[in-house]
């Protein structure tokens, strides 16, 4: 069986003051009316990899409120040949903390357990704003593929911010620099290297199947540097261009995912919204579809709020997709009506409130 989240509880999570469900495997639609808890759930979901989740929350901004009392998240998450229990604490004014079978674990640890793709609606603007967030959402895509990508993200920032230290200080003696540069400068490769490597994958997903969502010509901008001799020759001759601006101005930090809508040959950038939204559902898609080529598995799948946003055909060709997958898919909405295209295939979550926490309960077909 594909792996997948079995039972979930949140304690003190957000709206959640006290959450147990658990699942078969099967897509799970989430549904109530706003402000009951639904993107909270799914939220709890994601920081089931490495990061702050896909809200990008620090640890005490999901502390529940008023009793601001530290929260906690436990999953038991099963599949072929994977039987895992993996707890999230965090305490109020203290980082995360991850436990996988009771032991101590970098969070990084949690890529080889779960891959993890979403889509909330904070991303709808992604070809539209700055490449910050262009670069996240390859970031994430291409440690779906690679989990060792969190940790060179992680080395290559470290280094660096010392680096920048040293330029805000006015340090000139090179030797100060050697060392970090050369950090970053392996990390650099790696980096360009996964995410090289990702963008082909995805458009090979992409042009692989048949789909009802446009596919999009994925390119990545970036320096037109090679190995870590390259990049550490680059950081070197930048030094005083760097140390004029305070920080690093070259490196894989500022590259760019650019993407064209294949069919009117058109940027990104300048696609309706709806084009927009279905060329970003289309990327998640390929992206699931090449996770499971390369693992044999199909990921866990987020998308909040993403049903309302398409019309019935697209919604029941989403739905299809989905379930050709064989992935688990948290999918939220304020109707149930937005799902009725899935009918048995998929587990439901009714969400309300109660004396403002959240109250959820599992059914098979939706039915109060």
């Amino acid at each position: 069986m594909t792996p997948h989240v079995a039972a979930l509880t949140l304690s003190h999570f957000r709206s959640h003051r006290r959450t147990r469900l658990e699942f078969d495997g099967r897509p799970v639609a989430i549904y109530g009316p706003n402000g009951t808890g639904k993107t909270n759930l799914i939220e709890a979901v994601s920081l089931l990899s490495p990061g702050r989740g896909l809200r990008r929350a620090g640890a005490d901004e999901i502390i529940r409120r008023p009793e601001a009392i530290g929260w906690k998240v436990m999953a038991k998450v099963a599949g072929a040949d994977l039987g895992h229990e993996v707890e999230l604490t965090a305490e109020p004014g203290q980082p995360r903390v991850t436990l996988i079978d009771g032991k101590p674990a970098a969070q990084t640890v949690l890529a080889r357990l779960l891959r993890i793709v979403w889509l909330v609606p904070a991303q709808d603007r992604l070809w539209i704003e700055g490449a910050d967030g262009r670069r996240r959402f390859l970031d994430r895509i291409a440690m779906s593929f690679q989990p060792d990508h969190a940790d060179a993200a992680l080395a290559y920032e470290k280094a660096m911010r010392e680096r920048n230290r040293l330029l805000k200080d006015a340090v000139a003696d090179p030797r100060w620099y050697g060392a970090l540069e050369a950090q970053m400068a392996e990390a650099a490769v790696i980096l360009t290297a996964n995410r090289r490597g990702s963008i082909a994958r995805i458009t090979s997903a992409q042009h692989g199947a048949a789909t009802a969502f446009p596919a999009a010509d994925l390119q990545l901008e970036t320096d037109d540097l090679t190995d870590a001799g390259d990049y550490a020759s680059a950081f070197a001759e930048s030094r005083p261009r760097d140390m004029a601006a305070g920080r690093t101005l070259v490196g894989p930090h500022r590259a760019d995912l650019v993407a064209t809508y294949i069919d009117k040959a058109m940027p990104a950038s300048q696609c309706s919204t709806g084009e927009q939204k279905a060329l970003l559902i289309s990327l998640i898609l390929a992206n699931a579809r090449a996770i499971k080529a390369k693992t044999g598995a199909a990921p866990l799948v987020l998308l909040d709020e993403v049903a309302a946003h398409l019309d019935a055909g697209r919604r029941a060709a989403l739905f299809d997709e989905i379930c050709a997958l064989g992935a688990q898919a948290w999918m939220t909405g304020t109707g149930l009506e937005l799902f009725v295209d899935l009918g048995p295939r998929a587990q439901y979550v009714a969400l309300a409130d109660h004396g403002g926490a959240s109250e959820a309960r599992v059914s098979d077909a939706g039915v109060q």
